[in-house]
């Protein structure tokens, strides 16, 4: 198979995979081909029950009384693939909101997971412990109008909740019909701090497990099992058969001199298998078991006819309320009876029709007014008080059919000779008509009970008479004989079904190794990117065992400086949440997913700069396809988007009091402290104390950002090591030397007066002049700006001149 097909294979959703090569595989036959689709087919229903009309995105999401957040807190997110970073201190909410989009999902989350529910961490906010909902609206792609997923707490453990789905044209259904329970386990899309750990930890079979939930073989291995089942109970027949084969001889063969027996052994023995029409004549001749003449016989003889007793009570009563009835035809209830139904009539139509007040039947106009519908209101409760008798009388005479009519009952087996009898009994639960129904029922009964008293003293006497001598015999002759014919007659699919189990597992193998390559292949490219300036290089990733193995693990085989050693004892914190990132994020980018977003909590967390960057360039690599959204503290991963220049959106968390939290597009930093000097700098009678040492330091603040930005820009076009820039920065205190990062390529301090030198050149000799104002902020006499305006006009300036990549090329 060439390179080029094995990767069509690898990324093809698993059912259009599979299909593809069934189609394609000329040794099957179309029986086969049926047989393999048919196994199939429940597992691809399953998965068509998750993905909707196509791939989900994120679009806001709002959080109230969950955990950190305790008012509602938005979160909008642009519902298309692109990385979006949620940025904010520790304690700021964010993880909060990050944890809640799971369990919005998955009803639970890291936090909680292991944990007794009502021991679990507290997930109800101390500031609005009253209310806890998590909603998210979701487009799905194919869809006209965004969805709605919500999930709300309405008791005291964490368990309380249910989820609705809101889907326009679709309705509300619980979250757990929608079918994505398995997606959420197989293609997990929420990567937690504790996730992270859990992946690279774990026991060496939930290792495994956690890789091989990515492969999603599952549509093959549950047609794999439904084929063995199939297999396994075909099998059963032939077993069974041959089992009973040599019974039946022997059986046979103690009946003595009997033509009837010898003829079944030559049936048996037939040449091109057994003559099943013989063995059957053989069969019919003796009445066996539940086959033939003695089960109609049986049948006869268990018949019984309705009870005449209650037939009778039930017809006596209906002609009794047939004749009340009849004695109120005529009478003053029966007339009241009548107009009150007429007047009931009118009056629905002047409810109908509001507008129109003119009789239907005259045709008199302004008659069917309020006063007319308040007074016939009055008439129609007198007339039927006076019409009691005729309504008591009717519902009387319908009870009184009802009653026979349920007497009437058919049933589940009717012996043919009795058939006629019996429908004529059955037949009169149809009559409606009182009179007719208690002249024919009650005949009918007689006549079936007859029939059927005579029928089964006949049968009786029958099954008496059957020759017992034969009966053991026929029921194994019997038996045997079904079973011959259910292996001949499924030989066909007994092969067939052998040979679809026999391509499943073959293909299952082929699809596992090719899946198993193309993930170890992609985790592969995303560790090449996150392990910048380690010296461990990761080789290959496979599994060992099976699904159904006691022994099975995950095999990752690096080498430290080109020798072999055992990946997890060799690798620093910072290259094992390297590595658990490179596992799980094909899982995530996998083409069976129903998901197209993905939500990562602190990944960032003991990584070194350089795996910073790396990890900048894998998460906008999965943004392509992938809505990516990353939640973290860390304000290296903004600055390595940035520094590399990188697409990415910003969203910045901050928490006030009592839990309110609020999500805001990150403002430019720079701009930031720009703003935040302006302000002061126009404060009407400002003191000068703030004047001499905020304001400068403000500036300071904008310079500092400004230079930071441009030596990471000169770093990535230099290919500087990253941690050792950040190592020297993070050392530098002064504007001037610091400036020397974003002014020359060897990232190192140059003196002061080659600094100024080169500033002047590039920004002006005022630069170096402004810079040192700046500083002097941080002094205790400070630098008290004549015009503070045109000061902080004078330093924007500057800054953006610095920050510009071709200004300093």
């Amino acid at each position: 198979m060439d390179a080029k097909h094995t990767h069509h294979s690898s990324t093809l959703p698993l059912p259009q995979l599979v299909e593809a090569r069934l189609a394609g595989d000329p040794k099957l036959t179309d029986g086969v081909k049926s047989r393999i689709r048919e196994a199939l087919g429940d597992s691809e229903g399953v998965r068509e029950s998750h993905t909707l009309a196509g791939p989900v995105y994120l679009g806001k999401v709002t959080v109230t009384g969950f955990r950190g957040v305790g008012s509602e807190a938005r979160l909008n997110l642009r519902p298309k693939p692109g990385v979006t970073l949620v940025v904010g201190r520790n304690g700021s909410g964010k993880s909060s909101i990050a944890e809640a989009v799971e369990t919005l999902f998955t009803g639970t989350n890291a936090h909680c997971a292991g944990q007794h529910p009502n021991r679990a961490v507290r997930w109800r906010n101390l500031h609005r412990g009253e209310q806890t909902v998590v909603e998210a609206k979701l487009t799905v792609e194919g869809d006209p109008s965004p969805s709605t997923l919500t999930r709300t707490w309405t008791g005291d453990a964490f368990t309380d909740s249910h989820a609705l789905l809101r889907r326009p044209g679709h309705g509300t259904v619980p979250l757990e019909q929608v079918g994505w329970e398995q997606a959420t386990r197989a293609y997990r899309p929420f990567l937690s701090y504790v996730d992270l750990g859990n992946l690279i930890n774990g026991k060496p079979s939930e290792m495994y497990d956690n890789i091989a939930a990515i492969l999603g073989l599952d549509h093959l291995n549950a047609a794999a099992r439904r084929l063995t089942a199939a297999k396994k109970e075909l099998d059963a027949v032939v077993n069974a058969e041959k089992e009973k084969k040599p019974l039946l001889h022997a059986a046979l063969e103690n009946v003595g001199h009997d033509d009837r027996a010898l003829k079944a052994l030559l049936a048996m023995e037939e040449k091109g298998g057994p003559d099943h029409a013989a063995l059957d004549a053989l069969i019919a001749g003796v009445p066996t078991a539940d086959e033939g003449r003695l089960r109609e016989a049986r049948l006869e003889a268990a018949a019984e006819g309705p009870d005449l007793d209650r037939v009778g009570a039930a017809v006596d009563a209906l002609r009794h309320a047939l004749a009340d009835v009849d004695d109120l035809k005529g009478t003053a209830a029966a007339d009241a009876h009548s107009r009150a139904q007429l007047l009931q009539a009118a009056l629905k139509h002047s409810e109908l029709h509001a507008d129109d007040t003119a009789c239907p039947v005259c045709g008199t106009e302004q008659v069917l007014d309020r006063e007319w519908a308040s007074r016939a209101e009055a008439q129609i409760a007198a007339l039927l008080r006076e019409a009691e008798a005729v309504r008591e009388a009717e519902a009387g005479l319908r009870t009184a059919m009802r009653t026979l009519h349920d007497l009437i009952l058919l049933p589940r087996e009717v012996p043919s000779v009795l058939s006629e009898p019996w429908q004529t009994w059955s037949d009169c639960r149809r009559i409606t008509d009182p009179a007719e129904l208690a002249e024919r029922a009650f005949k009918a009964a007689v006549t079936l009970a007859d029939a059927c008293e005579v029928v089964a003293r006949k049968a009786r006497e029958e099954l008496a008479a059957m020759d017992e001598r034969w009966r053991a015999v026929v029921d194994l002759l019997t038996e045997w004989t079904k079973l011959s014919r259910q292996v001949d007659a499924e030989k066909p699919r007994r092969t067939e079904v052998g040979a679809a189990l026999t391509w499943i597992k073959k293909v299952t193998t082929e699809i596992r190794d090719l899946r198993v390559d193309a993930f170890a292949d992609h985790t592969q490219r995303i560790w090449e990117k996150l392990r910048r300036q380690s010296s461990v290089d990761l080789k290959n990733v496979s599994l060992h065992g099976s699904e159904r193995a006691n022994v099975r693990k995950l095999i990752m085989d690096v080498t430290v400086d080109d020798t072999e050693a055992p990946a997890l004892s060799v690798m620093s914190q910072g290259e094992l949440h390297s590595l658990a990132l490179s596992l799980f994020l094909p899982r995530a980018a996998t083409a069976d997913s129903p998901f197209g977003f993905v939500v990562i909590d602190d990944p960032v967390q003991s990584m070194d700069p350089a795996k910073v960057d790396g990890l900048a360039q894998v998460l906008h690599e999965l943004g392509r396809d992938r809505q990516v959204v990353v939640f973290t503290h860390d304000t290296r991963l903004p600055h390595a988007f940035r520094s590399q220049g990188l697409p990415v959106t910003v969203l910045k968390v901050e928490r006030g009091e009592k839990s309110k939290v609020n999500v805001t597009s990150e403002t430019d930093p720079v701009k930031e402290a720009i703003d935040d000097a302006m302000a002061l700098a126009k404060t009407v009678g400002c003191p000068d104390t703030a004047l001499r040492n905020v304001l400068p330091s403000l500036c300071r603040e904008a310079l500092t950002k400004a230079i930071v930005e441009a030596a990471w820009i000169r770093r990535s076009r230099t290919g500087q090591p990253a941690d050792r820039l950040q190592a020297a920065i993070d050392e530098t205190e002064r504007l001037i030397p610091l400036a020397s990062f974003a002014l020359f390529d060897d990232g190192l301090v140059h003196l002061d007066d080659d600094v100024r030198s080169r500033l002047r050149a590039l920004y002006g000799p005022e630069s170096t002049t402004l810079i040192s104002q700046c500083q002097r902020g941080a002094h205790p006499d400070g630098f008290l700006p004549p015009d503070p305006v045109a000061f902080v006009r004078k330093v924007e300036a500057l800054a953006n001149r610095i920050r510009k990549p071709e200004v300093n090329a």
